[in-house]
């Protein structure tokens, strides 16, 4: 009597997948013929180093060319059918053989298969959709080196604040504190400078994200770094500059690196993450820093009488900065509103989806 390997298989809708278990595979015969899958070999199989064969009439036909692929395992077959479709077994005979079982390891019901399917044809479409799109932008590479660049330069700036302020708060503790400013300033004003490129590449349609998160952060950090400290020499010998500083250039050290590598299609998964998590502690941080900031300078200005508001005859009265300060502080923290449900959007958007495919 001829002895039978153990068979597993599973289908999608378009080919069957065949796993025939046989290890150290010599010479093996394998044809179809009449809607007739043929199989004879020697292998190691249940019954030691043996021939080993079997036939399956399949239940509806497919195409006569088997795409054989041998492992030290097993030995892997794929068939196409002739009508792409569904089958509701395998084989013809309705009883099936003791030697043929679901491979589960590649095994879809039909909903999941069709799932597939729509999964592949989107990808296929949003392939062509990209290529059509670099087809059609003759610029495209020009401003992608825009880009690369202006994130490379920011990241170079922030890191050089990062590190500096690390290293001097190592050397010099506390006392680092209060000299931030006029250590740091020159940099972090080229660099807040700089990022008002960050409302205007999207008003001009360069890069896709929202114009109003950009807008709040880009002003908001600039009124701070140019209004509260900045004119106000008093200002900026508080401790509480380091903390704005630091927060900043950490959350940048790792934002302006995801959209460097981004440009040229570099997707780190770490740095992915990162990125759309640690602003989660930091803005709130930021935000409370700034706050800070804000309520430090409103007795100054107060007392200085300095962008105080007088207003003409008959009113005569003078407003002081610090009211406008006031208003801004309830800005503030709604400004931080909206951004924390635009990053937390974009987090879910990101992040949410691998999660999903992954359950």
């Amino acid at each position: 009597m001829s002895l039978t390997p153990q068979v597993y298989w599973a289908q999608r809708h378009h080919e069957l997948y065949i796993r025939v278990e046989l290890s150290d595979v010599q010479n093996p015969d394998i044809s179809i013929t009449d809607n007739v899958l043929h199989f004879k070999a020697l292998g190691h199989g249940a019954k030691g180093v043996n021939t080993y064969e079997f036939s399956l009439e399949f239940l509806e036909p497919v195409k006569v060319k088997v795409v054989q692929r041998s492992t030290q395992r097993h030995v892997n077959l794929t068939v196409k059918k002739t009508e792409s479709r569904w089958w509701p077994r395998l084989i013809k005979q309705e009883r099936k053989p003791l030697f043929l079982a679901p491979d589960f390891d590649r095994w879809l019901d039909e909903s999941d298969a069709e799932m597939e399917l729509r999964e592949k044809e989107e990808e296929r479409i949003s392939k062509i959709r990209t290529e059509s799109r670099i087809r059609e932008d003759p610029f495209l590479y020009v401003k992608r080196g825009y880009l690369f660049m202006y994130n490379l330069v920011q990241f170079l700036g922030f890191s050089w604040i990062f590190v500096n302020m690390t290293v001097r708060l190592f050397i010099l503790g506390k006392d680092s504190f209060y000299d931030t400013f006029h250590t740091m300033s020159d940099m972090m004003y080229f660099c807040q400078t700089l990022a008002v490129l960050e409302i205007i590449n999207p008003l001009i349609g360069l890069v896709k994200t929202g114009v109003v998160p950009a807008l709040i952060q880009v002003l908001g950090r600039n009124f701070i770094l140019f209004i509260v400290l900045g004119q106000l020499d008093e200002m900026q010998s508080k401790g509480a500059v380091f903390f704005v500083f630091y927060l900043w250039s950490t959350i940048e050290i790792f934002r302006y690196p995801f959209y460097m590598l981004a440009c040229i299609d570099v997707h780190w998964k770490l740095l992915t993450w990162i990125r759309y998590t640690i602003w989660i502690p930091l803005y709130p941080l930021g935000a409370l820093s700034e706050a800070v900031c804000i309520i430090l300078s409103m007795p100054i200005f107060t007392e200085t009488g300095k962008f105080s508001l007088q207003l003409p005859s008959p009113l005569n009265v003078n407003i002081s900065f610090a009211v406008f300060l006031s208003i801004y502080l309830v800005l503030l923290f709604l400004g931080l509103a909206i951004n924390f449900r635009h990053l937390h959007k974009q987090r879910r958007r990101r992040l949410g989806s691998r999660k999903r495919k992954m359950h």
